[in-house]
């Protein structure tokens, strides 16, 4: 029937296609086709007769399942949308709305984003009277989430000895309060959040069995794309799942693993064998992306760490450029040579901006290259920035439109209760907020108590306009459940006032605002549209599945809307999955990359070395590293060494001359190694702590340095690195003053000359 699509397969990837009964392994190499793999083993499925909805796929990001959907549904037809197939978090919140009644919630819960929950960690610091600036509210939510990706509840953790003791020598005793009171104050809510989706579904699995019971019978084979990714909760969810039937295939690589920082353990792919005796093992290792040299190239650096699935990857594409290494005096010396090679590669290669891309460890490092990309006239996109759905205005009628599905979310009525202005302060929440807190209810019964039973602490002006404003909401929760989505979001933004105050602000931020909501209720009425092209449905798409949607959708997916002639800038991590012709790795330097937090650290060490491998992988045709030896640190310029990574790649694959390629075997040659690594589930936060101060090289003796405004060109001068040499050129002037310097044997260096140091060789 569909037998077709196999014809378009290599043998590695039409066995993992075929292998459909009993446990698979396919581990799946950067740019090795994993995605048309699961496609096909999906439609492998139904074609054997397997029920759509016996399928159960689970990927990390909305658009990776969106795509395996519309690329499924392309050789399969409708059957595609009855798959049980999307992110952990979207198919394990469809399970627990379902099921919610169980653990004690409303199937309309609310879906807390980060904001939203470091916003109530907050609050709740303010209430014990904690000092904020020691219960940081990123960091107490950090160790929260850590604890419940462990599945450590706040009872467990609240008995839990040891991390106690942990807590306090980090000056962070109450954490345990604060973790008892956030639980509490969800359940009141009605509310999840991101971890919470994980955590509860593994209650729900432990403590009913008969729901358990429910979905092993019903999905008969389970697949899972990125598995290396997966943290304790996710694999011991799929580990349960699967018991009964045991057709779990999983999809990843041990040398893509790099995100332990959220809780990611690469024991739940190094393991699966264990796991599942007899498994099956497909390995791709034909990588379509890349050329030959970039490729090997990857290999030689994998091939350092010790914890992995052996696998030789090849390419069958071109011979490919030899990766170029760049050495810059300083960071604007490296930003200036980056900016200007992507200028002329730009010209030479008639290639799109869009194909170019710049990685980098830190987001700090941003900076130098915006400035000087702006002044080249280069077009770029920073990733990582603010979200759509993160901006204010955008989160304010959310709030709205989430009170009207739950009334009982704290955390939204807070936000809206006195949005647009209607004389609720500040005074009048706070004694709200403590009468909630006596009753051990929602903001909203609250309110609602005050009907019937005044409180002395809230006067009667103010019990009356909270009384108006929780009619205002009430007038919209029948319609919420009942009517079409869109109408109901457009009436609640008429009626609360928020276009109204956003109408009556003509700035030019004022009409980006309201812009901004029309652009929200635009993507209320797309999906609806959507919802209604994906099958025949006579009810209507109500708001409540609009915003189970939509609070998945923001905090686990980038804004990816632009889709113009850009260079793309961003962290290695933000690059994973991604690919690009032109790639410029920057700021290889020890104490930058890899990581100060790694040094003492095998494991950690393995873990920055994969990262390392994950961003050579981007590259399609030409990769390009860079590194300063001297980089502004806390006021001052620190020196730094080539990154030890770089002396991991076979020198066969490197262009390079001869004494920056001896520089870098007798550095790596000389550092120490780094000490066993620490426990894969420690409760313990990172913490990112910068590396040692290095003293600057001592300047040179032969008088005073040349300002920026003395270098001419046809100058003679000397470099305290470089050696004598003649300039050839300088461009821009003062500060931004950059010279081009023939040092002979050397070749010719683009110096910034603010810190350059260069002397008048007549001294």
């Amino acid at each position: 029937m569909y037998a077709d699509y196999l014809d378009g397969l290599n043998d590695a990837q039409r066995e993992a296609v075929l292998a459909t009964d009993g446990p698979c392994l396919v581990v799946a190499g950067a740019g090795s086709g994993k995605t048309r793999v699961l496609t096909y083993r999906v439609a492998r499925l139904l074609e054997q007769g397997v029920k759509p909805w016996c399928i159960l796929a689970l990927t990390f990001t909305n658009k990776a399942a969106k795509e395996m959907r519309e690329r499924v549904a392309s050789v399969v037809g409708k059957p595609a949308n009855r798959l049980w197939m999307g992110t952990f978090h979207s198919i394990f919140a469809r399970i627990l709305r379902r099921e919610a009644e169980l653990l004690g919630f409303s199937p309309n819960f609310t879906i807390y984003d980060t904001t939203d929950s470091r916003t109530l960690v907050r609050q709740i610091v303010k209430e014990l009277g904690l000092d904020p600036k020691v219960y940081k509210d990123n960091t107490v939510h950090s160790r929260i989430s850590m604890a419940k990706n462990n599945l450590v509840t706040h009872t467990a953790y609240a008995s839990n000895h040891d991390v106690l003791v942990d807590d306090t020598k980090q000056r962070m005793g109450e954490i345990y309060k604060i973790y008892m009171l956030y639980a509490q104050r969800c359940q009141q809510s009605s509310a999840m959040d991101f971890d919470d989706l994980l955590l509860y579904t593994n209650i729900l699995f432990r403590d009913h069995p008969e729901a358990l019971a429910r979905y092993q019978q019903q999905f008969s084979h389970i697949l899972v794309d990125e598995f290396q990714d997966t943290n304790y909760a996710q694999y011991l969810i799929v580990k349960r799942l699967g018991e009964l039937h045991r057709n779990v295939c999983v999809v990843g690589d041990d040398a893509q693993s790099i995100y332990s920082f959220r809780g990611a353990e690469i024991q739940n792919i190094l393991n699966f064998q264990t796991d599942y005796p007899g498994c099956k093992i497909v390995k791709l290792e034909r990588n379509y992306r890349s050329t030959q040299t970039i490729v090997n190239a990857a290999n030689s650096i994998i091939a350092k760490n010790e914890r992995q699935i052996k696998k030789v990857a090849f390419s069958e594409g071109d011979q490919g450029e030899r990766i170029r290494l760049m050495g810059a005096y300083t960071e604007q010396e490296e930003a200036f040579m980056v900016a200007a090679d992507i200028y002329d590669t730009n010209l030479r290669e008639h290639c799109r901006y869009a194909d170019i891309a710049i990685l980098y460890r830190t987001n700090a490092q941003s900076r130098a290259f915006e400035e000087t990309l702006r002044k080249r006239n280069i077009p770029y996109r920073i990733f990582g920035g603010q979200s759509f759905y993160q901006r204010k205005e955008v989160k304010d009628m959310l709030a709205y439109l989430r009170l009207a599905v739950n009334p009982n979310d704290d955390e939204a009525l807070r936000r809206v209760i006195n949005y647009p202005t209607r004389g609720i302060g500040d005074t009048t929440v706070g004694h709200l907020q403590e009468l909630a807190n006596r009753a051990n209810q929602s903001l909203w019964h609250t309110i609602e108590d005050l009907r019937v039973q005044p409180a002395e602490a809230i006067k009667p002006t103010a019990v009356k306009k909270l009384l108006g404003f929780a009619e205002l909401l009430e007038a919209h929760r029948h319609n919420a459940q009942t009517a079409d989505a869109f109408d109901t979001a457009s009436n609640i933004a008429r009626s609360s006032g928020v276009l109204q105050e956003l109408r009556s602000d003509s700035s030019v931020e004022g009409l980006s605002r309201l812009q901004n909501v029309e652009e929200l209720l635009n993507s209320v009425k797309q999906y609806v549209e959507q919802r209604r092209e994906q099958g025949d449905l006579d009810e209507p798409i109500t708001l409540p599945e609009y915003l189970a949607n939509v609070a998945l959708l923001t905090d686990m997916d980038q804004d990816d809307t632009a889709d113009d002639d850009r260079v793309s800038v961003m962290t290695v991590h933000s690059s994973k999955g991604l690919e690009f012709d032109y790639v410029y790795l920057v700021g290889l330097e020890e104490g930058l990359f890899p990581s100060p937090m790694s040094s003492g650290s095998t494991t950690q060490l393995e873990e920055e070395r994969r990262l390392f491998y994950v961003a050579v992988t981007r590259a399609a045709k030409r990769l390009s590293i860079s590194f300063a030896h001297s980089r502004m640190q806390w006021g001052e310029m620190q020196h730094h060494s080539p990154s030890r990574f770089l002396g991991d790649i076979d020198p066969q694959y490197i262009e390079a001359d001869a004494r920056m390629a001896q520089g870098l075997r007798s550095d790596r040659s000389s550092r120490p190694q780094p000490a066993p690594g620490r426990p894969l589930r420690s409760l313990a936060p990172r913490t990112h702590e910068s590396a040692p101060a290095t003293k600057r090289p001592a300047p040179s003796t032969r008088g005073n340095a040349l300002s920026p405004n003395q270098v001419r060109p046809n100058m003679n001068v000397i470099h305290e690195r470089f050696g004598p040499g003649r300039v050839l050129s300088v461009e821009g002037e003062g500060p931004n003053a950059i010279a081009l310097v023939d040092f002979g044997p050397t070749g010719q260096k683009k110096l910034v000359l603010q810190y350059a140091h260069l002397h008048s060789a007549n001294q």
